[in-house]
């Protein structure tokens, strides 16, 4: 491939990438960059790095949701983002989502605990959770097993009363409903996501009284560990974490850059010979810290033996009791979901293998290990959308003629087909592109004219405002958090009879569980989305969960996105890397040799050829590189491009007046802004139009430049021109969905920075999704009978 020529020239660069025949030549000089895989957490400490967790993962799948595929990058995000006491400043919209989203958790638990009484020990556990504990305890005592607890029958369950909740109280310089976008609306899919530090723990920073923090610095003090950790912990264990970690050193492990050798040697400090690798405090925090590590990846549980065998890995001599133990003391929920034809449960191999279903072609239901923030969720979550499906029937009489009408006047089959699909369903799936938007779109377009109250909540701002101001559209950060949307009612549910999600993959469980749960009984909900995509940063994945449990209709539509790009981009989607005809330049292949090579081609696109080509400025070509650390990592690419598009001393935290930025709000959430200057309050910025103040204390941690982003923090956005980066040490982090995401973020152009050879190829056609451990699939089909399963559409 030869790059005598200048390759930054888009007139002359190759039109479309190298066939797929290719995948079977060897990358023989890319040597991954540790940074890539891994990051280093920006801490002013030595505690940093994270571990290997249970699940075996490497850092590197296309669905980890730290810095693109590591969870290191979350835990450096989460260490970056903690401080040590409040923030003076008046609640944000943020605050007021997490606050809501602790609301509907509290409320969530309640009803739960009124499901089944407490039992001696385990205390937290409920429901079939507490019956295989139970039945565990009475096999090791040689007591006799109660039959009921082995194989009670689940009873048939009734759509679950909604637990809503109440609207959060916006700040006072917040956008009410219907008013200018929200500056909190867009996702960040690597940069801030970290995991609760404790199960059930908040997910927002809580008010922690000094004293507290400076009662955790004595501790850390004495146990050698930083200082600077104490904000974290305060947040993670709450007011009396001091005596927490004296009690048990190895709550360190909440804060979560700190490494299990290094919560070793803070135990060693404290308690001397009193501890020990066997010790059981050790081996709850160890389980704990891996569940937490495997829902960065988007697992909402882990299969016990994966963790029996991490636990071995971290020289915990028994791995079975210690995961015996953690189950008795409430720090994990055990499950054994569809192990029955009929419903009924199975003793939990907690020390053993997993339990045989019933019959003989079916595989062994495995027993899995979840925290009870995920389990919540999905539980919650599931009762939700059965819900939905049972109180969403066919709508009768004239008004059943109606939506026949409002079908007959659609703008293509597939939107008639989804208007159909909805006229008589309460939940319904829609699966497309981007062209492919405008068909739910239309359906609540149908469904307003109709009379019905009918609503489109997007991703992001940047998809908000692709839509067109004309549509309505919110997104789904600000119509929880109260700031977007028509409000709720006096039980708390949105004031709707449709509401429409588009970029579905994007929404974690948690999100998830929280809309379903706002909806009220009868309303529709349509869930829209590309597949094909990354995941969603959060834990779970909602959208693949529902398509592959069939219970309930799917409208696949039948419009293809247009132009080369659209065409290259459908490829993919099956695993082909085709050739396309790209006359106007729309598909370029920029071929490099090195890193440095590729940030240098990089620059020359965004700053002077694409605009130039296609009379557009700067901004609006979007940089998309595999992961923040690298040669060619976020870090370095926007190092550069600051260099050349706005150099600037970096006066405050590093950055200047009209530096592009990318702001993490909270945990998981990225909006794209410029710096419009910097003052004793913080650092001012234009957000979508929205001015925000990012206080002194959190710029460092909560702000990026924004002229290169992950695929991850990219997904459910689009930009007129997009330049992918793949240098050689790119080729770990590449898969079907990472190289799908990517590619398809150019409207007008697609410019790729090649430099991986034989290794896109290869992770288009053979590295699918990874997988995700998840209890939502098996959850809907206990709760909905498969007679209720619809086929595709």
């Amino acid at each position: 491939m030869s790059t005598d020529r200048d390759p930054a020239a888009v007139a002359e660069a190759e039109p479309a990438p190298e066939p797929a025949d290719r995948a079977a030549d060897e990358v023989t000089e890319a040597v991954p960059d540790p940074a890539v895989e891994s990051g280093a957490p920006a801490s002013a400490s030595d505690v940093g790095a994270s571990d290997d967790d249970a699940s075996g993962d490497d850092g590197t799948g296309d669905e980890g949701t730290g810095g693109d595929g590591t969870e290191a990058e979350a835990a450096e995000a989460a260490g970056e983002k903690s401080g040590d006491g409040a923030e003076a400043a008046a609640p944000s919209e943020a605050e007021a989502e997490l606050a809501a989203q602790r609301e509907l958790r509290e409320r969530i638990e309640r009803r739960k605990a009124e499901k089944d009484g407490p039992i001696t020990a385990g205390a937290k556990l409920s429901g079939q959770a507490a019956d295989l504990l139970a039945a565990v305890r009475a096999m090791e005592s040689g007591a006799p097993v109660d039959p009921a607890l082995l194989a009670r029958a689940a009873p048939e369950r009734a759509p679950a009363a909604p637990v809503r909740p109440q609207p959060a109280e916006a700040s006072p310089g917040a956008p009410q409903p219907g008013s200018t976008p929200s500056s909190a609306a867009a996702q960040d899919h690597a940069q801030l996501r970290s995991p609760s530090p404790s199960a059930g723990a908040s997910a927002g920073a809580r008010a922690t009284p000094p004293e507290a923090v400076a009662a955790v610095r004595a501790v850390l003090g004495e146990g050698g560990a930083p200082e600077a950790l104490a904000g974290q912990l305060c947040e993670a264990l709450g007011e009396r974490a001091a005596d927490a970690l004296r009690e048990n050193p190895w709550l360190l492990l909440a804060a979560p850059v700190v490494r299990p050798e290094q919560a070793d040697g803070f135990a060693r400090a404290l308690l001397g010979a009193a501890c020990g690798p066997g010790d059981e405090r050790r081996a709850a925090a160890l389980v704990g810290r891996l569940l937490e590590r495997a829902a960065l990846r988007g697992h909402t549980a882990l299969e016990a033996s994966s963790v029996r065998e991490a636990l071995a890995g971290h020289a915990v001599p028994d791995p079975d009791a210690a995961v015996r133990h953690a189950v008795a003391e409430g720090a994990v929920l055990v499950f054994q979901d569809g192990g029955q034809d009929d419903g009924s449960a199975a003793e939990p191999a907690l020390g053993g293998e997993d339990t045989p279903a019933s019959g003989t072609d079916r595989a062994p239901v495995p027993v899995l290990l979840g925290l009870d923030r995920y389990a919540l969720a999905e539980e919650s979550l599931a009762d939700g959308l059965a819900r939905l499906v049972k109180t969403g029937q066919q709508i009768p009489g004239a008004a059943a003629e109606s939506w026949a009408e409002a079908a007959a006047g659609a703008s293509s089959p597939s939107a008639a087909e989804l208007i159909r699909a909805v006229a008589g369903h309460g939940l319904v799936l829609h699966t497309g592109g981007e062209a492919a938007r405008a068909e739910p779109v239309a359906l609540a377009g149908a469904a307003r004219s109709l009379g019905l109250r009918a609503l489109v909540a997007v991703h992001s701002e940047n998809g908000r405002a692709r839509l067109g101001a004309e549509v309505g559209a919110v997104t789904v950060a600000g119509l929880l958090a109260g700031a977007q949307g028509p409000g709720r009612d006096a039980e708390g549910a949105f004031a709707l009879d449709l509401l429409v999600v588009l970029d579905a993959p994007q929404l974690d469980v948690e999100t998830a569980a929280m809309l379903v749960e706002s909806l009220p009984d009868a309303a529709r909900l349509v869930l829209s989305g590309d597949p094909g995509v990354l995941w969603s940063a959060g834990a779970g994945r909602v959208f693949g969960d529902l398509l592959a449990s069939g219970v309930c209709p799917r409208v696949a539509s039948r419009t293809p996105d247009p132009g080369p790009v659209g065409e290259l981009v459908s490829g993919i989607g099956v695993g082909e890397l085709n050739q396309v005809e790209a006359p106007g330049r729309e598909v370029v292949i920029v071929p490099v040799r090195d890193a440095g090579e590729a940030v240098h081609r990089t620059v020359q696109l965004v700053t002077e050829s694409v605009p130039r080509a296609f009379d557009m400025a700067p901004g609006q070509t979007q940089v998309i590189t595999v992961g923040h650390g690298g040669s060619a990592g976020t870090r370095a690419l926007n190092a550069a491009l600051k260099q050349r598009l706005n150099p600037g001393p970096g006066a405050f935290g590093g950055f200047d007046p009209g530096d592009s930025v990318a702001y993490g709000p909270a945990p998981g959430r990225t909006l794209q802004g410029t710096v419009l200057s910097a003052d004793a309050e913080g650092l001012r910025l234009d957000c979508a139009g929205v001015a925000v103040v990012v206080p002194r204390d959190r710029v460092e941690s909560a702000v990026r430049h924004g002229w290169a982003l992950t695929a991850h923090q990219a997904a459910g956005m689009r930009w007129p021109a997009a330049v992918v980066v793949l240098p050689g040490d790119a080729a770990p982090g590449l898969s079907r969905p990472w190289v799908f995401t990517a590619f398809g973020r150019g409207e007008r152009h697609l410019s790729v920075v090649h430099g991986v050879e034989g290794a896109l190829a290869r992770a288009v056609a053979d590295i699918p999704s990874e997988e995700r451990t998840t209890r939502l699939r098996p959850l809907l089909e206990t709760l909905l009978a498969p007679a209720a399963r619809q086929p595709d559409r």
